[in-house]
């Protein structure tokens, strides 16, 4: 078993270059199975959930080459096989194979997703746009089975704002004959990285950014040339440890707007955040203000930030409260911040803490991606030495993250 070992206390300074989008590169890698040629997919992440999709597409009949953060797929001689074996559970983003193989071949048979365990994650919204468009569905033997004869656009109205329901429909919706409308759309930049390759592959899409997305199908898509967005999570993660551990970091190759929510919490704890095109600067000072933060679809708050963001909280003076209105289950390194001196105590979906504590090393586990992030940020700012164990949760989501901390300064080692 790896750990990760973060011997803290030392400020973090200098600058580090920013990976493409895990949740865009998810998305996009499974829209590739819309197109009968050859597409290339470029700034990719080198993470461990990237590795698990360019497993399957093999196993499908794609041909995937990698080379360095570019990945070339051509997907003439795919196959239409029921996707239910153990990789599809290692990923939540193993539903985008739905509306791609759906809107591919008008069938598909797809396990349950997997993925942190973050509470309930129902996909009743993905399954609605999918009958929408004219698809039976049918669960059966711990996989989802659809169908559709002939996929036609539709106008589909989401419950509640879903990322993944979003982009699901939209991949179904690209190869549907005529008009689809997604009202109450998810507006996250990733949802307009994908709508940038189905357009580039034909699709006609208008709306992406926006809560009303058009989408008008094409019989057939094409290949094409592709370049993802930078990973605001990542970059967020990085400014995180920047301030806390006092340090003067500057996060390069990012789009600045997308960070605002972020940037704009560090600064009312009393940060410095200098915005450049394609750059954010983040300085540290010894005494920070407690905020309230609360998650929300974006342009809110992120909820993949909220919880290095505790880790940084627990240095602010005064209380804090973090509430999570996205998912109900993601307080769970609240347990192994306790071990390195936090004072945090959970209500519901709401986490109180309690500002300036010191941390210290301890041994701890990760159980989810981003509480695995939180721990590491904790580990950067504690003194003395964090064990992490589940370090493979860390590396489904961060490339090369020893290195990039090594060249801040930091003191993290493998073994």
């Amino acid at each position: 078993m790896e750990k990760l070992m973060i011997k803290g206390g030392r400020p973090l300074y200098g600058h580090v270059p920013i990976s493409g989008a895990k949740n865009s590169a998810l998305a996009l890698i499974p829209a590739t199975i819309l197109a009968e040629s050859v597409t290339v997919i470029e700034n990719l992440p080198g993470i461990r959930d990237v590795q698990v999709f360019e497993e399957i597409l093999r196993r499908l009949g794609a041909e995937v080459i990698r080379d360095g953060d570019t990945l070339r797929i051509d997907g003439r001689q795919l196959r239409n096989l029921p996707m239910d074996d153990s990789s599809v559970k290692k990923l939540r983003a193993s539903y985008y194979l739905m509306g791609a193989m759906l809107g591919r071949f008008g069938e598909a048979v797809v396990g349950m997703p997997g993925g942190c365990n973050l509470g309930p994650r129902p996909i009743d919204q993905h399954i609605k746009g999918f009958e929408a468009l004219g698809a039976q569905v049918v669960y059966k033997d711990g996989s989802i089975h659809l169908t559709a004869s002939h996929l036609k656009g539709a106008r589909i109205y989401l419950d509640v704002i879903s990322v993944g329901a979003t982009i699901n429909i939209m991949l179904a919706a690209s190869r549907a004959e005529g008009v689809t409308v997604i009202e109450n759309a998810a507006k996250e930049p990733e949802i307009i990285d994908v709508a940038t390759l189905l357009s580039s592959m034909g699709a006609r899409i208008k709306g992406a950014g926006t809560d009303v997305i058009r989408i008008r199908g094409k019989r057939s898509l094409q290949g094409c040339r592709h370049s993802i967005i930078p990973d605001r999570i990542e970059a967020g993660t990085y400014m995180i440890a920047a301030a806390a551990t006092v340090g003067d970091v500057t996060v390069e190759n990012v789009i600045p707007l997308h960070l605002e929510p972020l940037s704009a919490k560090l600064r009312e704890m009393g940060i410095t955040v200098k915005e450049s095109d394609e750059s954010l600067r983040v300085i540290g000072k010894e005494n920070y203000q407690a905020v309230d933060i609360k998650t929300l679809p974006y342009p809110g708050f992120p909820t993949d930030l909220q919880q290095p963001f505790t880790s940084l909280l627990i240095q602010a003076e005064g209380t804090s409260l973090v509430t999570d209105n996205i998912y109900v289950s993601r307080f769970k390194h609240v347990d192994e911040l306790y071990r390195m001196g936090a004072d945090i105590r959970v209500e519901g979906r709401t986490a109180r803490i309690r500002g300036g504590s010191s941390l210290h090393g301890a041994t701890v586990r990760a159980t989810d991606l981003r509480g695995g992030a939180a721990l590491v940020v904790a580990g950067l700012a504690a003194t003395g030495v964090t064990e992490i164990i589940g370090v493979d949760h860390i590396d489904r989501g961060y490339e090369n993250l020893e290195k990039k901390l090594c060249s801040l300064g930091a003191e993290i080692w493998r073994v």
